[in-house]
């Protein structure tokens, strides 16, 4: 099962308060990070994602945009 970026970005966050307790080991540290590190990774790699979405949908917009506003209105008036 996938996590959602929402719960990778929650146990992001608890691993950034883990290794700044001082009470963490150095073992436990060294797999906290780890396990940061790939999380990191994905999420990032899912905001790449998204930005190209976000990017593609931006130009077709504007694509769209520069039809003529009225000209489907003048085809469904002509008939």
């Amino acid at each position: 099962m996938k996590n959602s970026f929402e719960s990778k970005l929650k146990r992001l966050e608890e691993i950034v308060a883990k290794l700044e307790e001082e009470q963490t080991d150095l073992d436990a540290s060294v797999k906290l990070f780890e396990e940061g590190v790939v999380l990191s990774k994905e999420m990032s790699e899912k905001l790449q994602e998204v930005k190209f979405k976000v990017t593609a949908l931006k130009k077709k917009g504007a694509a769209l945009l520069t039809e003529p506003f009225d000209a489907e209105q003048n085809t469904q008036d002509e008939q």
